[in-house]
């Protein structure tokens, strides 16, 4: 199911988080840690708020030596797309890939992996850049000097609209129970120039589809095999 209008990307994960056991990936946003917790960006500050409990998982030691430093104990290390091979191997209500999937060079390895994570009954969640992202277009359109500035985070190695991101969910043996568009979160738009949010605005006001982001909710499939 897609939602037509956008949601807020901090508080539709709160409300799914809250008074959940839940697993954080890539939960240190590194290099930018510390800029993100000062500026009230750290996704990780905001589901711990919420969170039963919020373990964060990250494959960078740095990163997680940063969180600590901000006062996060419940942390440890591993590889996102080899999450069957972590030593400690609990289970949890929720498992939040937060601005991940885009980074990963095997999305699928990671997919297959996060069922040994997930209690019966619990949900993997997978936010990314929405392809489709009117902003984007346009900051590439005006200052993307002929494919030489692009506006994408300098460890993306991939885009996803709604349809891939549901396919490469689909073949790894997850059902999307929900699909629905983020907007320009309400705590990015101080940080936002003008005619970013100018643009933004007209354009996810006249077709949602151009919003920033996507979110997608989902359950394992009847069809896949056990673990």
């Amino acid at each position: 199911m897609t939602m037509r209008q956008p949601v807020q990307r901090i508080g539709f994960l709160r409300d799914l988080c809250a008074g959940q056991d839940v697993l954080h990936l890539g939960c240190s946003n590194w290099p930018y840690t510390e800029e993100s917790d000062s500026k009230g960006l750290l996704l990780h500050r905001d589901i711990d708020a919420v969170a039963k409990r919020c373990c964060g998982l990250d494959s960078d030691a740095a990163g997680l030596e940063a969180l600590k430093k901000l006062g996060f104990s419940d942390l440890m290390v591993g590889d996102i797309e080899h999450l069957d091979d972590l030593v400690e191997h609990e289970c949890f209500d929720v498992v939040l890939a937060g601005e991940v999937i885009e980074h990963l060079n095997n999305p699928g390895l990671f997919l297959k992996s996060a069922f040994s994570l997930l209690r019966p009954g619990g949900v993997l969640v997978v936010t990314t850049v929405n392809a489709y992202c009117a902003f984007r277009f346009a900051a590439f359109a005006l200052r993307g000097k002929a494919g030489q500035n692009e506006p994408v985070h300098p460890d993306h190695v991939a885009y996803y609209s709604p349809s891939t991101l549901q396919l490469i969910v689909k073949r790894a043996g997850w059902n999307v129970e929900q699909l629905v568009f983020y907007d320009l979160g309400m705590e990015h738009r101080p940080h936002a120039s003008r005619w970013i949010r100018l643009v933004n605005a007209v354009a996810v006001r006249l077709a949602p589809q151009l919003s920033d982001g996507l979110i997608a909710v989902c359950r394992p499939s009847l069809t896949t095999p056990s673990r």
